[in-house]
């Protein structure tokens, strides 16, 4: 049961000073810049009368030796052992690693490319709902088997720079068999732009005399992707 007392309230996540609030933390400096154990935090919400919310989050980490492998392997029962967390915490913190658990095994699925929509599903966890530009792409073996997905760049709501030489360095680095280049709009239209038209032809060109084929372009949008190969544009 979670830990209470007649005199005293848990303290709250807002209740906190600002700088130690892993909510606005999240806000100000994205949610990369959060300890394992701030983000416990924001599941379970508060602590106890003699522990903060993160202070109880690194409690929690340290009965699993700071392994959320481990953390992933206990039962509500598990975790209700320790004083603060109750049935209903110890819920949230399992439901929230088994979301990333399917995510992780969803991913590890699309490992061999035999299709666009192989390509669009492996890049769905990265380019989903996206509010900008962002130009990756995937390094492939003679297999078609992902080395390595890349983000090549970064921009606005309408474009993004392609430096091909930064392109071929990674596949080079990775011996690349063939790569497929991958940007999204985040309009939501599929259909290619004149620019797209020109880098595509661009990178081609050069992967031929590089001897590393540009197998295809996807164009990514939340509802569905546009194929330059199954279009016939390569």
């Amino acid at each position: 049961m979670e830990q209470a007392s007649s005199g005293h309230k848990p303290l709250t996540i807002m209740e906190w000073a600002e700088e130690d609030r892993p909510r606005e933390k999240l806000l100000l400096k994205g949610k990369s810049a959060l300890s394992d154990a701030e983000l416990l935090a924001i599941l379970i919400g508060s602590g106890t009368v003699s522990l903060s919310a993160v202070e109880l989050g690194k409690v929690i980490l340290n009965n699993c030796n700071n392994d959320l492998n481990i953390l992933a392997k206990q039962t509500v029962k598990d975790l209700q052992k320790i004083k603060g967390i109750g049935e209903a915490k110890a819920i949230t913190i399992i439901s929230a690693l088994e979301l990333g658990r399917r995510r992780k095994t969803t991913d590890e699925k699309i490992q061999k490319i035999k299709s666009s929509r192989d390509v669009y599903e492996a890049m769905s966890a990265y380019m989903m709902d996206l509010p900008h530009e962002e130009f990756w792409i995937l390094i492939l073996n003679r297999a078609n088997v992902v080395l390595k997905r890349i983000q090549i760049s970064k921009g606005g709501v309408s474009g993004t720079v392609v430096d091909p030489k930064i392109i071929f360095k990674y596949a080079l680095e990775e011996l690349a068999n063939s790569i497929v280049l991958v940007h999204n709009h985040p309009s939501g239209n599929k259909q290619p732009s004149d620019a797209d038209v020109l880098i595509t032809e661009k990178l081609k060109q050069i992967g031929k005399l590089m001897e590393i084929s540009v197998v295809d372009h996807i164009i990514f949008t939340n509802n569905g992707y546009f194929s330059f190969a199954d279009d016939g544009k390569l």
